[in-house]
């Protein structure tokens, strides 16, 4: 594959302002990198909010942002071993230092709070997937089985929901088993519907819970043994509706991705109190402030708590054998209705349409 000099990228060259295109240096492939052409990547809800400001992100501009994509090896450092030049990828986004793993960021978005992490993103890492080409380190690229892919109806932009599903991650963390019944809170957002197919692909029921009633019911609809409980912000109404909607059968696991805004909800505290004794619970969510936790019950009952950022290269390697095995069915053959795609020129539009549309059945792509 030849492979220019230059490309055509989005770049952010002040923090908290607009991207702009511009025409930036293609990156050699150093040993222990891949460089990536970059067929289509998605747009995360809350990236208005990222790049804007609003969060507050801890990143080092100039920038180019983009957290995963699907693409094709376009070159290789010397030391890869498998990969081959032309072969459809998956490049993800997260990136662990190869002498710390602690030292950890996520590819043109965030750097953990150490200093380690800031020199992955400054020094070596800083520009993410938003461009022509990408250069990712070769543990965050996973070969596709492009051929049974095919065979199974998948195009390369239901191939770009990858990144929704990989909360299977912290399902795996808690050891979620085929006959269990798990409560996913809240279960509407993009992850958290996400969380309700990979649960169901393992073999477990699910109780899905959230606010918006239309979304509940497109999760019951959707997916067999799912059952939708409304969060009302009452405690004691809460547990006894996810009781109702077990069924009699004890609640074995909780699976939490609430977002920023839910800091003081209580529905995680339902959670915990409506889990059977030695029940588990995995902690995925973007809740930045402390929550209380009813330790007492936590301590009676022999609870588990899991907490995980993101997920490690098994879990992923899990995630593509469930899709290429067809167990798990993901895009729009898996309940995402809406596959929505624009250009690089048209990031705001991109940008404001998923902040606008953010949920399970909407997926938002950008390409070149």
């Amino acid at each position: 594959m030849a492979v220019p000099t230059t490309q055509t990228a989005l770049v952010q060259e002040t923090y908290a302002q607009p991207l702009s295109l511009k025409n930036i240096p293609v990156p050699e492939a150093i040993p222990g990198s891949a460089l990536i052409k970059v067929i289509v990547a998605p747009v995360l809800s809350y990236a208005r909010e990222v790049y804007n400001g609003t969060r507050k992100y801890p990143y080092t501009a100039p920038i180019v942002p983009g957290t995963s994509c699907i693409g094709r090896v376009a070159a290789l450092g010397r030391d890869s071993t498998s990969l081959q030049v032309g072969q459809l990828v998956y490049a993800d986004a997260t990136i662990h230092s190869r002498d710390n793993p602690d030292d950890m960021i996520l590819h043109g978005l965030v750097a953990a709070a150490s200093p380690g992490s800031k020199k992955l993103m400054d020094e070596v890492w800083r520009d993410g997937k938003y461009g022509e080409y990408t250069l990712v380190p070769l543990e965050s690229v996973f070969a596709l089985d492009e051929q049974r892919l095919k065979e199974l109806g998948y195009a390369e932009n239901d191939l770009a929901t990858i990144t929704k599903y990989l909360c299977l991650g912290g399902l795996r963390d808690i050891n979620l088993q085929a006959g269990e019944t798990i409560v996913v809170a809240p279960a509407t957002g993009a992850f958290g519907g996400a969380a309700v197919a990979c649960s169901v692909a393992i073999g477990a029921t699910v109780i899905a819970m959230g606010r918006n009633l239309d979304s509940l019911a497109q999760l019951e609809a959707t997916f067999p043994r799912v059952k939708t409980v409304k969060i009302t912000e009452s405690v004691d109404d809460d547990v006894a509706a996810l009781q109702a909607a077990a069924g009699g059968r004890a609640i074995d696991a909780v699976f939490e991705i609430s977002p920023p805004q839910a800091a003081k909800s209580t529905h995680i505290k339902s959670c915990i109190l409506a889990l059977k004794r030695g029940g588990r619970m995995s902690l995925m969510g973007g809740i930045q402030e402390d929550y209380p936790i009813p330790l007492r019950q936590v301590m009676r009952k022999n609870l588990t708590l899991t907490g995980t950022w993101m997920y490690n290269r098994e879990q992923v390697l899990a995630l593509i054998k469930m899709v290429e095995t067809g167990i798990l069915k993901i895009g729009k053959q898996g309940g995402i209705r809406e596959l929505t795609i624009f250009e690089f020129a048209e990031w705001e539009k991109a940008f404001d349409y998923a902040s606008d549309n953010a949920g399970w059945a909407t997926t938002v792509l950008i390409r070149p």
